[in-house]
């Protein structure tokens, strides 16, 4: 028997009906006046923030979203880490700890640095993300920005952070 001499006599008697992503944005407000709430927690403009968070989540590297927001990498880095974004971070974990013994005055600044194996650039913003934790308003804020449902991953609390580890 063919699949010719299968599918004869069938016939399709309804229609699908053609449905799409529905994309849902509960807060009614554009990103720059969710960010001005919070203006205050963001080491730039509202307006800088949210053209960093967009065109990041869009695929651009950190230096290219600074570009475009006409602000410094540092600082589009200190945004998306305040905003919640992950692996914004110059540092290695080895190295976060490092940091973070120097916070703590265990180390002195240039021992802090050669042990770390970073620049001064990386070492700075390793200290700042490592003494700023993510603002929560901030993260809510940009919840749904490159997402079009605006849900968080599924798997999230299946998959672990890098630092678990170590």
């Amino acid at each position: 028997m063919t699949l010719d001499e299968i599918a004869a006599g069938i016939e399709v008697t309804a229609e699908q009906e053609a449905r799409g992503v529905a994309a849902v944005d509960e807060t009614g407000t554009d990103l720059v006046e969710r960010l001005r709430d919070h203006a205050a927690a963001l080491p730039c403009t509202p307006e800088a923030a949210a053209t960093v968070v967009e065109t990041h989540a869009a695929g651009t590297s950190v230096g290219e979203s600074a570009r475009e927001a006409g602000i410094a990498p540092v600082t589009a880095a200190k945004a998306l880490h305040r905003c919640g974004v992950s692996g914004v971070t110059p540092l290695s974990p080895i190295a976060r700890e490092i940091v973070r013994d120097w916070q703590a005055g265990e180390l002195s600044r240039a021992e802090a640095i050669e042990l770390a194996g970073v620049g001064e650039a990386e070492f700075a913003l390793g200290s700042y993300i490592e003494s700023h934790e993510p603002d929560p308003d901030l993260s809510a804020a940009v919840a749904d920005v490159g997402s079009p449902t605006g849900r968080k991953d599924p798997l999230a609390d299946a998959v672990g952070d890098v630092d678990e580890l170590f």
